[in-house]
């Protein structure tokens, strides 16, 4: 097969191979290889080239960059988790695979169709494969990011356990926030501290938010906490990696069609931000997010490979 291999040579730690290293892992396989930077200009390009699957070796980022461009095009997604946080993968119950069990399984391996989210507000129209969410997350991620002491650490576990303790640190800092939003035409209006919309289980540092999504039935899984469930919240954060599940009684609702009334405040949509000081806002106006069903597909071994976890959510 004609495989495109895109590469993020700074994903993960310094355990993961290189590009060469998979080249010649997948040639090995028997197949021709195309390799591609992702961290180049106009990397984007070779995804119009002609191929039979793209293998994405890197993070959440990288794989959600890739999936976002290849939405409603018939060409699968072979991922090789190298990222620190790999939710996608987590998803897919693949998190834990290495490439030389991974590589070896793609020529008979069953595509799994996944959805794609659709937030459309003053930003315009974008995809989504993870989530798009407002309070918590838009104020913690960019402090993740910025971090020099996360760029200094090596070991992926390492960095979740973290990313984790500013998760914590942001929580008690961050306002509670009233919003009028309504799901399927039902009002959830509220005052939260966090509110995300769901194409993945897991967001950001591994959080296991949205344990019993389908990621194939044309639906967004909402995840909403109210203010007056802060401390359960900082529990969950601070027990969660213990097998704990999400809280009973915490906000958990599923449907076709999310609606909430913006007002200025941060959004994030997947890794990237969307806020007031970005445009010049007169009024409130609408953001509207759904899902499109079977946008991509990814490949995913036919059977369970040995020492991955089949049940649960931890691998």
């Amino acid at each position: 097969m004609k495989v495109t291999l895109i590469h993020n040579p700074s994903a993960g730690d310094a355990t993961q191979p290189t590009a060469g290293q998979l080249r010649a892992l997948i040639e090995e396989a028997g197949h021709k290889v195309r390799l591609q930077s992702a961290k180049e200009d106009g990397w984007s390009g070779v995804l119009k080239k002609d191929a039979d699957i793209i293998a994405v070796a890197g993070g959440d980022g990288t794989v959600g960059r890739v999936a976002r461009r290849l939405i409603g095009r018939n060409v699968p997604i072979a991922v090789l988790p190298m990222g620190t946080a790999n939710n996608i993968s987590r998803t897919l119950r693949i998190a834990g695979a290495t490439v030389t069990q991974l590589i070896p399984t793609w020529e008979t391996a069953r595509r799994v169709k996944f959805d794609a989210g659709c937030a459309i507000g003053p930003w315009g129209a974008r995809y989504f494969i993870e989530g798009t969410g407002i309070g918590l997350f838009p104020r913690a991620l960019p402090a993740i990011k910025k971090s020099k002491t996360m760029e200094n650490l090596i070991d992926a576990d390492v960095k979740v356990s973290y990313a984790l303790q500013i998760l914590r640190e942001q929580l008690d800092k961050c306002p509670p926030m009233k919003l009028n939003a309504r799901l399927d035409g039902k009002d959830i209006s509220g005052k939260y501290v966090l509110l995300e919309a769901m194409n993945t289980r897991y967001i950001g540092p591994n959080l296991f938010l949205s344990p019993h999504l389908s990621h194939n039935n044309g639906l967004v899984d909402v995840v909403f906490v109210e203010e007056k469930h802060r401390r359960r919240l900082a529990r969950y954060l601070t027990t969660w990696q213990d097998g704990k599940l999400w809280p009973l009684g915490l906000g958990v609702g599923t449907g076709k069609r999310l609606q909430i009334e913006w007002t200025g405040f941060a959004v994030h949509i997947d890794d990237k931000f969307w806020h007031e000081k970005t445009q010049k806002k007169s009024q409130p106006s609408e953001i509207e997010i759904t899902i499109e069903r079977s946008a991509v597909a990814f490949l995913v071994p036919r059977k369970p490979l040995p020492g991955l976890a089949t049940k649960g959510h931890r691998q």
